[in-house]
């Protein structure tokens, strides 16, 4: 009782919150501590951001606290810590994504208003590019995993200050790099949390951007191989119309794209075909080439497969790599830090000279497959991982490949506490025309905090702000299968099996 009043007054009176400016911290200042009632706030434009402006987050009272760590000479990892007024007593870290350069507010924002206390990093520098670490290797060492595990150390201790107690539990949440994130922390750090979500884990950086210059600069070099958005869309139905009934709906959804074996010549230009007579109808030659390369893995010149392909289903967003007007940015940061050299030029790059220096010099410290997670396990971790088959910016084969290589390494099956869904449908980290928005965070509590393992989950698909369609997901390799029977977008009528 005496704990809960003391709990509350601190809640209740603005000092405790002011007062975490005073708060001692190893290798860490705290800027700002201020309160904040509820209502709409806006988060701050990302250095060098275009576009509309930042939409308003809706967010419940809470102690917003701003710090920075400096754990080396050369380090300044900026986070923020939100602590909610009615907490549920866990924690809740987001990751971020890109190279990331910001905070994550939007998803700081949905933890909290869960009464999640949560917390933020930049990762150690400003702006969403690699520049940063031309020159500065500790501060790619932050962005690789220092940052992560400086801010959640931090971020526990200003939580037990304000609340006079340690948060119970302690979650993570990323996609993307924020996946990355996630399983680096499971990999270097078992200890900092009890649960993690990675979503479309870009956790083979070296290899993933290796896989985007390998199909960009090909294009780059040969200007008649690029292939304009009107044209993949075509080639995306084609493929859909190939699969898409596969699984015994036809539904605008491939099930599984891997029981399709999808063959894109169905669109090469033919003499007399008179689709040749419209540009962008059909594939010539060199753009079928550039096509092909999308949906195969990249492979060294003896055989070695670096990385995974793009999946039947896919299309409509390889225009960043078949467009033909640059090298993706993001991918190209890996080679200007191996290289040290801000101005890399992609068009030289040789993916078997090239890949070996980039795993050296990137690799080492930003990658994360190692698959050992014993340590990890040992202590009552969960981990769900989860991936798109539509996604773009990844390969969701490379996330199956992790998947696959941790059950190797620790022997055999291990639902009891690592599950992995792959959605139908669902692009990068969302969106898509399936079933993409799920409550992974619900999930993974009932698992952590219940035992009751998720053998599926219900993803939903919104349309003009209503959800127009359910679908079960199904911890892999089962797929949701049709029952025979009424709607097709209700998931009580699949099975996953």
């Amino acid at each position: 009782m005496f704990l809960a009043l003391l709990l509350a007054a601190a809640l209740s009176n603005p000092a405790a919150c002011e007062n975490l400016k005073s708060l001692s911290l190893s290798n860490t200042t705290i800027t700002a501590a201020q309160p904040v009632a509820a209502g709409p706030f806006t988060p701050p434009a990302a250095p060098g951001a275009g576009g509309p402006p930042s939409v308003p987050l809706q967010l419940p009272p809470h102690c917003r606290v701003s710090a920075v760590a400096r754990p080396s000479p050369d380090s300044n990892i900026e986070f923020e810590v939100w602590l909610p007024e009615n907490w549920n007593g866990k924690f809740e870290a987001v990751g971020g994504g890109g190279w990331a350069g910001v905070i994550s507010y939007p998803a700081m924002s949905v933890a909290l208003q869960e009464g999640y206390a949560t917390a933020s990093t930049d990762t150690g520098h400003k702006g969403g590019n690699a520049l940063f670490a031309i020159d500065h290797p500790e501060k790619l060492t932050d962005f690789a995993y220092r940052a992560i595990h400086e801010m959640t150390v931090q971020a526990k201790a200003i939580i037990s200050a304000y609340y006079s107690r340690a948060p119970r539990l302690s979650y993570f949440n990323g996609c993307s790099t924020g996946g990355r994130q996630g399983l680096m922390e499971a990999q270097r750090f078992p200890e900092d949390f009890d649960a993690i979500v990675a979503g479309a884990p870009a956790n083979y950086q070296t290899h993933l951007h290796a896989w985007d210059l390998s199909v960009s600069v090909p294009v780059l070099k040969d200007p008649q191989s690029a292939v304009k958005p009107g044209t993949l869309a075509i080639l995306n139905q084609l493929a859909r119309d190939a699969c898409d009934a596969k699984d015994g709906i036809a539904d605008g959804i491939i099930n599984d794209p891997r029981a399709c074996k999808f063959d894109p010549a169905v669109m090469l230009c033919r003499e007399g075909d008179t689709r040749s007579q419209e540009v962008g109808k059909c594939l010539t030659p060199p753009q079928l080439e550039a096509v092909k390369r999308v949906y195969a893995p990249a492979k060294t010149r003896s055989g070695e497969v670096v990385f995974p392909g793009k999946e039947p289903g896919s299309e409509t967003g390889w225009a960043g790599v078949l467009g033909g007007e640059q090298a993706p940015a993001v991918s190209t940061g890996s080679f200007i830090v191996a290289y040290n050299d801000a101005k890399w030029d992609a068009k030289t790059f040789d993916l078997d000279r090239d890949l070996k220096l980039v795993d050296e010099k990137v690799g080492a410290p930003v990658n994360a497959i190692n698959p050992d997670l014993r340590a990890f396990k040992a202590r009552g971790g969960k981990l769900i991982l989860y991936h798109g088959w539509n996604d773009t910016a990844i390969s969701p084969g490379n996330t199956i490949n992790y998947y696959s290589s941790v059950l190797s390494k620790m022997g055999g099956k291990q639902d009891d506490f690592i599950r992995l869904f792959m959605a139908p449908g669902m692009q990068h980290c969302g969106g898509g025309p399936g079933p993409n928005q799920v409550n992974w965070m619900a999930a993974l509590e009932r698992w952590r905090e219940s035992g009751i393992a998720p053998n599926q989950v219900e993803a939903v698909h919104i349309a003009n702000n209503s959800v127009d369609m359910t679908r079960p997901l199904c911890a892999y390799p089962q797929q949701a299968i049709y029952k025979g029977t009424g709607s097709t977008n209700d998931a009580g009528n699949f099975i996953c099996k």
